[in-house]
């Protein structure tokens, strides 16, 4: 099966609202989005617009600024107080400049003038998603570095695997010695009894992305890749960053930490999960 690409996964995951009074400009660019695979709502006026926003949480607001009733001024800030970092896209047939002080004023990141052309639409809307998710990236991998200085700092915080529990552990009926419980973030070590712990995202990502290829040797690169989303950063970030995720993991599920039996590490190459 084909990996799907960091860019897609962003295109299936976003929601989109698509706001406009005219059903003759909205209609076209709903089915436009969806056919490309965001989630699409749309609202006709602003009083509906903001219904949508107060009862779901949107990753995109397209706008048009002419709407009767509220208007599409009023309607970009009270979306701008219900989430901040919302992304705004203003619709409008004549770009004023009271709309640009208006836009300037709530973030607004970018104009698409009509009628619209669909190249333009899809462009702005993968640009400033991608852009967000790159922000979002670095700001999730400064908080990983602060969560292993602190680590590092006071190694007492990190919650040691008990060795006799799981060294003494019976495999289970699928020959592993542990489940992953991703919704809930954590991981049930079968033990005599059964022992959970507790893991952060990253930790999940890391160890769902060796879980799933079995004593499949994955590099630094492509687990920060494929279970983080990070790309372009150089070799020492990327190495140090999984390094640290996979230290933690050790500490919390393998019954001695310094010889690993459950991610296991193939010198420069990476490291890989054996399920036995």
């Amino acid at each position: 099966m084909p990996e799907i690409s960091p860019l897609a996964k962003i295109e299936s995951d976003a929601r989109l609202l698509v706001v406009d009074d005219d059903n003759t400009v909205r209609a076209p660019i709903v089915k436009l989005l969806r056919l490309k695979g965001y989630r699409v709502d749309e609202a006709g006026t602003g009083e509906d617009a903001l219904k949508r926003l107060e009862g779901a949480t949107y990753d995109l607001l397209l706008l048009d600024l002419a709407l009767p009733g509220i208007s599409g001024a009023e309607v970009m800030r009270r979306a701008r107080q219900l989430r901040r970092d919302l992304l705004i896209v203003v619709l409008t047939a004549h770009a004023s400049a009271e709309s640009a002080i208006t836009a300037v004023k709530t973030d607004v990141v970018d104009y698409l003038l009509k009628p619209l052309k669909s190249e333009d639409l899809f462009l702005v809307i993968a640009k400033a998603l991608e852009e967000r998710a790159q922000l979002l990236r670095r700001q999730n991998l400064l908080n990983m570095i602060g969560d292993v200085m602190n680590t590092l700092r006071d190694p007492d915080q990190v919650e040691s695997a008990a060795p006799t529990l799981i060294a003494s552990a019976m495999p289970a009926q699928n020959g592993r010695l542990l489940e992953l419980d991703r919704d809930k973030r954590v991981a049930i070590l079968k033990t005599n009894p059964p022992r959970t712990v507790e893991l952060t995202e990253s930790e999940v990502s890391i160890l769902v992305a060796l879980m799933e290829k079995p004593n499949q040797v994955l590099s630094c690169d492509q687990l920060a890749q494929s279970a983080l989303g990070y790309q372009g950063m150089d070799k020492w970030t990327v190495e140090n960053v999984i390094r640290s995720v996979v230290f933690r993991l050790r500490q919390k599920i393998e019954a001695g930490p310094d010889a690993p039996h459950l991610i296991r590490t193939v010198r420069g190459r990476g490291y890989f999960f054996s399920p036995i």
